[in-house]
């Protein structure tokens, strides 16, 4: 059986690891105990959390354990790591809420059945500290010269670090403690930008027990000119559809740059890597295949079979290729009166959807247009060209009326 290991550099994981060769025999030899942490800063997770329980999944279908740690308690102090300011804090009732959203969005990927996975919460053992034992115990083992010296505290030195936020990596590396004692957890995983954290909490098990621990991170999700991936118009690309819906989810995908097909079939689908770099290597119009698979893909993974057909027509019809094409009208405006921008007002004027300003003012404002299946609120919105796909858009008026814009 291939080593998951090489199944995980093989598709663009991996990132860094504190010692390659011991993880990669660890993960032949033995069902390895590993961990990923939420802290649950908002009621979804996004598109970034999803790459990291696709390789979780891939982790766990070789026979490994997955725990999923949820941030109760260190979400009550806020990670530093990649943020030029400090993080909004959360009141302890936020903070659960969205636990519990995590817990049941990562259960749709992982399975956390009796000796198959772990559902945990940090807030379990953290919030029940005191505070000069643990010093004790635990903070003579960190050299504050060293943290210092973290990516995820120098990079916020010249605007400041709170006393608050300067704890966050005690407590992350506790956490690992906490789980090797408790389940026996040898590894730990996580983007990137947690490879301070990761680096510190495998020392600290390796101080506290004098026992092996390793950690490993993934690449962060970006475009092929270095840009954070999964960023729209209205914000983050979420999980939950009631914040990013699975029409606009797979039109995200349906829309990526070429040069990130293969990349983001490799991460976030689990085709064969022989179909993957055959559908990466297509050309031309070609390409426009291999992205409706990876949109289709992706989506039924986050949001299910029929959730996912359901966006392909919607998308085919959008294009102008399927069956509801044709039931959908259009109107056809030059590309030029869009170049610098319209406004939705005149364009629904443009498009016969109303009958006057004011009527079409008082429909958006009770949300009642939407672009994209993205709904307006502001009766001022500007349509620009950058809206467009492949030279058109859809606008749905209530719950029944669509009408497709297409440049000429």
């Amino acid at each position: 059986m291939t080593n998951v290991y090489d199944v995980l550099k093989e598709r663009g994981f991996i990132q860094q690891t504190t010692h390659e060769d011991e993880i990669r025999e660890l993960l032949g030899k033995e069902s390895v105990t590993f961990y990923t942490g939420y802290d649950p800063t908002a009621d979804s997770l996004h598109v970034g959390h999803f790459l990291q329980l696709i390789a979780m999944a891939h982790l766990q279908r070789a026979g490994h354990r997955p725990i999923l740690l949820i941030g109760g308690g260190t979400a009550m102090v806020g990670d530093p790591s990649g943020r030029t300011d400090m993080r909004k804090m959360l009141t302890p009732e936020d903070i659960q809420h969205n636990g519990e959203c995590f817990k049941q969005q990562c259960s749709n990927f992982l399975d956390f059945s009796e000796g198959k996975g772990i559902l945990a919460n940090n807030a379990d053992w953290l919030m029940n500290l005191t505070y000069v034992p643990f010093l004790r115990e635990i903070g003579r083992h960190f050299s504050v010269n060293r943290m210092l010296a973290a990516e995820c505290f120098k990079s916020r030195m010249e605007k400041g670090l709170s006393f608050l936020e300067f704890n966050y990596m005690i407590m992350q590396s506790y956490d690992f403690l906490e789980l090797y004692r408790r389940y026996g957890c040898k590894l730990q995983l996580g983007g990137d930008d947690q490879w301070s954290n990761i680096i510190h909490g495998a020392d600290l098990i390796r101080r506290v027990e004098g026992a092996s621990a390793y950690g490993m991170t993934f690449t962060l999700l970006t475009t092929s000119d270095g840009n954070k991936m999964g960023k729209t118009q209205s914000g983050a690309l979420w999980l939950d559809p009631k914040k990013t819906s699975p029409y606009e989810f797979y039109q995200y995908w349906r829309n990526v740059d070429d040069r990130d097909v293969e990349k983001c079939l490799a991460l976030l689908t689990f085709l064969p890597m022989d179909e993957v770099r055959r559908l990466g290597a297509l050309e031309g119009s070609e390409i426009n295949r291999a992205k409706e698979i990876l949109a289709f893909e992706v989506t039924q993974l986050v949001h299910g079979t029929e959730e996912a057909k359901k966006a392909e027509e919607a998308a085919k019809a959008l294009f102008g290729k399927g069956a509801m094409s044709e039931a959908v009208p259009f109107t056809e405006i030059s590309q030029g009166e869009f170049s610098e921008g319209m406004e939705l007002l005149t364009l629904l004027a443009k498009a016969g959807l109303i009958p006057s300003r004011s009527e079409g003012r008082r429909l958006v404002q009770q949300g009642g247009i939407a672009v994209n299946d993205q709904k307006i609120e502001d009766a001022n919105h500007i349509i620009q060209l950058s809206d467009f796909s492949d030279g058109a858009l859809m606008i749905k008026k209530g719950k029944k009326v669509y009408h497709q814009i297409r440049l000429s």
